[in-house]
């Protein structure tokens, strides 16, 4: 206790209120409220009682601890008599005396902030302690010997049917501001359960409309999925038509003629592209789309890729390049879905460059864990706020070569979801004017798919290649996407 502020001898019941209303009138004088003084004056009068009844006597002591934060008004009582044999269980509540011995001790820890005891066969010392209130600011040296000098001019009043009354007066005003209490719990109790009827109402909606959203999204995958079959046999016959056209199966053509039977030709490949592509997101969002990964080596893939892809150079003022694999493992991976992804990339980065070099390269990274291939331009570039929009279904950035380079936007967002079944991801670096770079990051090694190891593939590679049976050969990264 830092500041000692007043001592009172227990030797009568008249000092016992006599502690009491010293412990009240000092709490209001430090600015607590009205039942806070209650609670302080009722822990000091139990502790003071226990004193008198149980040790013959005692001494309450009232201190200032300015030290703290908050500062806190403390109450020692100290008694000589022969101790609380059983501490522990008066202190846990499972004490019971026939005269109520106990019963003071654990109710008056429960009034105050801090509580301690300490009993011995010499006597009990209790020490406890009430924090200041927030909103009353810190007491210093003038301001305490002002509360205190109040304090002790009172006239010393030792009448106990006046401190009854007292304590009948703050009992009604505690149950006064208990009932305001509950009658404001009541309310809030009322307003919780409107606002928890509200949230219910609100989380039937929300599951209504994703309901609504679900079906919509499947109608959708419906659709363009049969859509999507319903155009292949149409388109199918055109391009047939078209090359026993141009094959001159049927007679010559003029000139006029065979072009525009190329242009028939050239919009029905374009218009089965964009089927394909409608009914890969179709498979890929109502998950019917299979993972099938294989062992191969990054040098097949990009053989295969040069062969497919280098034929659609239409200028001589575009190289398309191809970096060496050397040092790269064998990948376990989805090889059509990865060659697909690729060829949408290396397809994006022809059209929109009209002069200079296209470069597909890999990388490991993340420690020889994961892969990334990527297909670099020096094209007309995307601005940095349209690096994301182009991820998405049906979303174009406008351009000076739009009407040249037409599509229908489905590409990259294939490639997205495409990446997302081989636990990778898509990304783009491009600066406007400058070029682009795509890229896609893989495992090297797709996991719970994996079955065997690089060279138990190459084992097998081999055996099959001795034994000339085309049935267990390799298919070729260039085959159809799945």
């Amino acid at each position: 206790m830092n500041t000692p502020l007043l001592r009172i001898r227990i030797e009568t019941a008249q000092d016992v209120v006599v502690a009491r209303r010293r412990a009240r009138d000092l709490a209001a004088g430090f600015g607590f409220s009205r039942l806070d003084q209650t609670r302080i004056a009722s822990a000091v009068s139990e502790i003071a009682r226990n004193a008198f009844e149980y040790a013959g006597g005692g001494e309450v002591s009232f201190g200032f601890d300015a030290a703290c934060a908050p500062q806190a008004f403390e109450i020692v009582v100290r008694d000589r008599g022969q101790g609380l044999r059983e501490l522990d269980a008066v202190l846990d509540g499972t004490w019971r005396s026939p005269g109520g011995m106990g019963v003071g001790i654990v109710g008056s820890r429960r009034l105050m902030d801090r509580f301690e005891i300490e009993s011995t066969p010499q006597g009990t010392t209790v020490a406890m302690a009430r924090y200041l209130p927030h909103e009353r600011a810190a007491l210093r040296g003038s301001e305490l010997e002002r509360v205190v000098n109040g304090v002790a001019a009172l006239a010393p009043q030792a009448d106990s049917l006046a401190e009854v009354q007292q304590q009948n007066r703050e009992l009604v005003a505690t149950l006064d501001e208990l009932r305001e209490r509950q009658e404001e719990l009541a309310r809030l109790t009322q307003e919780l359960e409107a606002t928890n009827r509200g949230v219910v109402a609100l989380y039937a909606e929300l599951d209504e409309r994703a309901e609504e959203l679900r079906r919509a999204d499947l109608m959708k995958s419906r659709f363009l999925s049969n859509m999507s079959h319903e155009l292949r046999t149409p388109l199918s016959s055109i391009r047939a038509l078209a090359n026993l056209l141009l094959n001159r199966l049927d007679g010559d053509l003029g000139t006029e003629q065979e072009r525009q039977v190329k242009l028939i030709l050239a919009s029905a490949e374009t218009l089965g592209e964009t089927v394909d592509d409608l009914l890969d997101l179709a498979k890929i969002e109502a998950g019917k789309t299979e993972v099938s990964p294989a062992w191969f080596d990054p040098a097949d893939l990009f053989a295969a890729l040069r062969t497919m892809l280098m034929p659609l150079l239409a200028t001589p003022h575009v190289s398309l390049e191809f970096a060496s694999m050397a040092g790269l493992p064998r990948l376990y991976t989805d090889e059509p879905k990865l060659t697909q992804i690729l060829r949408n990339f290396v397809s994006n980065a022809l059209k929109y460059t009209e002069r200079g070099q296209i470069r597909v390269g890999a990388r490991l990274e993340a420690h020889g864990e994961r892969i990334v291939f990527f297909v670099a331009d020096s094209g007309i570039g995307i601005a940095p706020e349209h690096h994301t929009i182009i991820f998405e279904e049906f979303a174009q950035v406008q351009n000076r070569l739009q009407q040249r380079a037409k599509g229908t936007g489905l590409g990259l967002p294939l490639c997205r979801k495409l990446a997302a079944l081989l636990d990778g991801q898509v990304g783009v670096e491009s600066e406007l004017g400058v070029g682009s770079t795509f890229y896609v990051e893989l495992p090297v090694r797709l996991a719970g798919h994996a079955r065997g190891t690089p060279a138990d593939a190459a084992a097998a590679d081999t055996a099959a290649d001795a034994g000339g049976d085309a049935s267990g050969a390799r298919t070729s990264p260039g085959g159809a996407a799945s």
